[in-house]
């Protein structure tokens, strides 16, 4: 009976590994690829360590299964948002049929400052508009 548990949870966390990687190639911009890798990655890591844990059936082992599941869990939405964070700062652009861009007009480049409304100095203000480039990306 276990032995069908760890097969089906290893197959589901490869699956989800490898939509991953296929998100990563397929999404036409960095902050969709990063939305679907940080989702996918992550559980497909935490049903694999699960399987682990399942497999060798040890205190020990299954210990350090949870720890770095939460770690895991811990720790890749926040280095995806800060990562997501820095790509927007430097002046990535959005993905041409992006549909809101929650920020314009609330990041300052030059002062380094996020405002929680919009700014009314618009030419310190990074330009996140679609480009004509977005399209060539695309394909």
């Amino acid at each position: 009976m276990s032995s069908i548990l760890i097969a089906i949870l290893s197959t589901a966390g490869a699956l989800f590994v490898l939509l991953a990687a296929i998100g990563m190639i397929r999404m036409p911009d960095t902050y969709l690829r990063i939305s679907v890798t940080t989702k996918a990655a992550t559980l497909g890591v935490g049903l694999m360590l699960v399987s682990a844990a399942i497999f060798f059936n040890d205190l020990s082992t299954t210990t350090r299964a949870l720890v770095i599941i939460l770690f895991v869990l811990l720790t890749a939405p926040v280095s995806a948002h800060l990562i997501g964070r820095a790509s927007y700062f430097m002046g990535v652009k959005l993905w041409k049929k992006s549909v809101m861009d929650d920020l314009q007009g609330k990041y300052q480049k030059k002062s380094h400052v996020l405002k929680s409304e919009t700014d009314d100095t618009p030419e310190d203000n990074i330009n996140h508009s679609k480009s004509d480039d977005d399209e060539e990306l695309v394909k």
